[in-house]
């Protein structure tokens, strides 16, 4: 996978977000990203052919191997790490609507007209798809540590597992490779999701707290000026 071009999409993303966006995207890329890269696929890149079952049946392994892991965790994470970036494109593909308006307005009525102040500034609806992209990530984050969980039963890998399916002939003892190291990664990635989600929920709060306080004053200076307009008919 080319995580070179997922970083460019990201960075575009990054000039339109609050603090908490930002450091979002630090998290995702350093402590996610380059992990899954530069370690966590080569703890798992052996994880099958050292995959050993007590038995010498053909087939029993590889069919012990596909019932405890139906998914890697590495193509898990993978997955995971696309869908959470994913609605960050939506803010720049928004961003990039409004560029457009703004260009085809000032061809028609000149360069010193304005349709935005700012396309980038989240008012309007692009503070709405901002505040969608949010939940979005939220949710694909929580839905991807719930599968992780149920898929596996736990965030713990064991040192050995027990399979009876066909066609092994009886109950058989497999081992997994570098069960610790791989329970560290996962308790790592999966602490680095629930980070993610706190930053999440910590700039759906801060946002919806800024329009709160911005509607507030909004509605103090309209309040202010029709007290003003009252006193100057009487």
């Amino acid at each position: 996978m080319d995580w070179k071009f997922l970083e460019g999409l990201l960075s575009g993303v990054n000039k339109y977000s609050t603090v908490f966006g930002r450091i979002w995207l630090s998290v995702v890329f350093v402590f996610r990203v380059m992990v899954y890269v530069v370690a966590a696929e080569r703890v798992w890149s052996d994880d099958q052919a050292h995959f050993d079952c007590n038995t010498l049946q053909p087939g029993c392994k590889n069919i012990c191997y596909d019932y405890f892991f139906p998914i890697s965790h590495i193509r898990l994470w993978a997955l995971q790490l696309i869908f959470v970036t994913c609605p960050s494109f939506m803010v720049v593909l928004h961003v990039s609507y409004r560029e457009e308006r703004e260009r085809k307005y000032q061809a028609k009525h000149g360069a010193d007209r304005h349709l935005y102040d700012n396309p980038g500034q989240k008012h309007g609806g692009l503070w709405y798809t901002y505040l969608i992209s949010l939940l979005l990530k939220t949710a694909f984050e929580i839905t991807f540590l719930y599968l992780l969980h149920s898929i596996y039963d736990s965030f713990k890998l064991p040192r050995k597992v027990q399979c009876d399916v066909s066609p092994c002939p009886n109950l058989v003892d497999c081992y997994i490779s570098r069960p610790t190291e791989k329970t560290i990664f996962t308790y790592f990635m999966v602490g680095a999701s629930v980070l993610c989600v706190v930053l999440n929920i910590c700039e759906i709060f801060y946002l919806i707290t800024i329009r709160l306080v911005t509607l507030k004053k909004r509605g103090l200076v309209h309040t202010s000026s029709i007290m003003k307009v009252r006193r100057n008919l009487d």
